[in-house]
């Protein structure tokens, strides 16, 4: 028989002594390349480089929004590449963070930035069929035919 007032389970263990170090499912070192991650973040340094070229190379009739996808592309160039270096070098094994939400948070929000400056670019391309008038005599395109191909190629 059990002594009064005691029961015959324990009592619950508790909960918030230990909590394990989150698990790393991405590789560090080169084969981080051989992911789908890997691949992204290669893709984005690629094409962010490619924008950062092409934008750079016309004349930007509207300083405010091309500014903003110089800005995009410059940011998330340099922050891919910050981001591939963790893992090439092995930081992502040193760092105590959710490297899984982590890299889904972090292709999300580059996702949505150059979605909108995606949107600028193209915004700023379908103006060249529009005057710009320096006088009332003189009407120049906003953008050259030249500087048009450039332009969409960014924005693709």
């Amino acid at each position: 028989m059990l002594p009064r007032g005691s029961s015959s389970m324990p009592p619950p263990p508790n909960p918030t002594p230990y909590f394990p170090p989150p698990r790393v499912t991405l590789p560090s070192g080169l084969d981080i390349l051989r992911t789908y991650s890997g691949a992204v973040i290669f893709l984005e340094i690629l094409f962010g480089t490619i924008v950062w070229i092409l934008v750079a190379s016309t004349h930007v009739p509207l300083p405010l929004l091309q500014g903003w996808v110089m800005f995009v592309a410059v940011t998330a160039w340099f922050l891919s590449i910050v981001f591939l270096c963790v893992f090439l070098f092995g930081y992502a094994n040193r760092i105590a963070v959710n490297w899984n939400q982590t890299d889904f948070l972090f292709h999300g929000a580059t996702f949505v930035f150059y979605f909108g400056a995606f949107l600028l670019q193209a915004a700023t391309t379908s103006l060249h069929h529009f005057p710009r008038k320096f006088n009332s005599t003189t009407e120049e395109k906003i953008l050259a035919d030249h500087e048009y191909n450039i332009s969409i190629a960014a924005s693709v």
